[in-house]
């Protein structure tokens, strides 16, 4: 498996030919390929302990650990925080640029329900963000009613103590931020993206 030409793993049947194949890697590792073979960044491990390109693999299936999905967070965090003094349009483009990469990148590993479920706290991880740019109770108020909130949920919602974090997960804020809307603002679907890789897989 390689995504580019100097990154290559090589999978074998048992411990003996891993064993004789690092042996010639570490002896020719200066012409392999017409390549330098560098051993610091290279490893001989079981297929069950082996990290590649942000992957690991179990049961003959591709997975990501959990450091590759904190960095994912840590990326959808930057791109919605409170003080990037952006609007929501250009944060939206930044953050699906970002979205479409990663999974263009790790979307072929198993777990497309986990795709689903970064989708669902990246979404409400913008509904924060909205949330905070409208600030005044007013202007939420405001701003459901005329996302067809009901003004009693509305009001309530405007009104609440909750922090952004709490209050995104309000089902009048769902509502007025829906997956739909938030789509039709040019949010990229994670969903939608993971979807496409499997049904072409």
């Amino acid at each position: 498996m390689a995504r580019y030409a100097d990154a290559i793993i090589i999978v074998l049947g048992s411990q003996r030919a891993g064993e004789c194949v690092w042996r010639s890697l570490t002896r020719y590792r200066e012409h392999r390929l017409k390549r330098v073979v560098h051993i610091d960044k290279s490893q001989g491990v079981k297929v069950s302990d082996s990290q590649f390109l942000g992957f690991t693999f179990r049961g003959g299936r591709l997975h990501w650990p959990a450091k590759t999905e904190e960095r994912f967070k840590q990326r959808v965090r930057h791109l919605t925080h409170r003080h990037w003094g952006v609007s929501m349009r250009d944060q939206l483009l930044k953050l699906s640029q970002s979205l479409r990469g990663w999974v263009n990148d790790f979307g072929i590993a198993s777990g497309y329900q986990r795709c689903v479920e970064l989708g669902h706290w990246s979404r409400r991880r913008v509904r924060m963000a909205y949330w905070r740019q409208w600030r005044k109770p007013r202007t939420k108020v405001r701003n459901l009613i005329s996302r067809d909130v009901a003004i009693q949920a509305a009001v309530a919602c405007g009104l609440t103590r909750k922090g952004p974090w709490r209050s995104s997960k309000t089902p009048g804020i769902q509502q007025a931020l829906s997956h739909a809307y938030l789509k039709s603002q040019g949010l990229f679907s994670l969903r939608d993206g993971g979807s496409k890789l499997h049904l072409a897989q």
